[in-house]
């Protein structure tokens, strides 16, 4: 599997290759906004591991740029902590958030989970799935709804979706949901799921400040109601 690495720092990106070459990946590398995005379109990497501050243009903006024309899994890499810059890197379209520095374990461990449910079979083309009005197509991550409309998802939302609703009635919580969802339990990363809850809610929901699907349960975690 191929995957690109873009960081400015030389020498994190040189460690940071190096570990994922002895993993047994190959690694492409760049440095800045025009090279990230020419490597994207010649190579077209199996995932992309991206700074937040680059030079030319910041990592957040690259993001937005290649979520135009590609669902490539991202995983932000920066020294930036704040949980609001956390939270905006999921929200673009970021899979996963790694605050620098970081042991190479758990680099590895979030590159292995977000390439395994890159792949992951767990949803059958075939295994549509209704409840309370909503229809999800797995072939074109797409929710119909009783009424005609029709509302895209991501690979990641349309798997929180349909494991919520495939669950529809039963309280999951937060390491339920990154276990089978995210493809790994992380203490402290319910903000992960929360994140996702409410993109969901704004795609779903008529009314997302008062859904009627996905609900929390308070103190517990989030559940599906028809």
């Amino acid at each position: 599997m191929y995957i690109l690495v873009a960081d400015d720092d030389l020498p994190n990106l040189k460690l940071t290759a190096f570990v994922l070459e002895e993993a047994g990946y190959k690694v492409i590398k760049a440095y800045d906004g025009p090279s990230i995005l020419q490597s994207v379109e010649q190579y077209n990497p199996d995932l992309i591991l991206l700074d937040v501050m680059m030079p030319k243009a910041n990592g957040f903006d690259i993001c937005r740029q290649i979520r135009r024309t590609s669902d490539v899994p991202i995983i932000f890499l920066s020294a930036r902590s704040q949980l609001q810059d956390r939270v905006t890197g999921l929200q673009i379209g970021g899979d996963d958030y790694l605050v620098k520095p970081f042991e190479p374990s758990e680099l590895l461990a979030r590159v292995e989970a977000v390439l395994r449910r890159r792949n992951s079979d767990m949803l059958s083309p075939s295994a549509r799935l209704s409840l309370g009005g909503l229809t999800l197509d797995p072939v074109e991550h797409k929710v119909l709804f009783a009424d005609g409309r029709i509302v895209e998802l991501t690979p990641l939302e349309f798997r929180l979706l349909y494991y919520l609703m495939k669950n529809s009635g039963r309280v999951l919580n937060t390491s339920q949901i990154l276990s089978k969802v995210w493809g790994y339990d992380y203490e402290g990363e319910s903000n992960l799921v929360a994140v996702y809850v409410r993109r969901l809610r704004m795609k779903i929901e008529r009314d997302p400040e008062h859904p009627r699907h996905v609900l929390t349960v308070r103190n517990l975690g989030y559940k599906f109601e028809a």
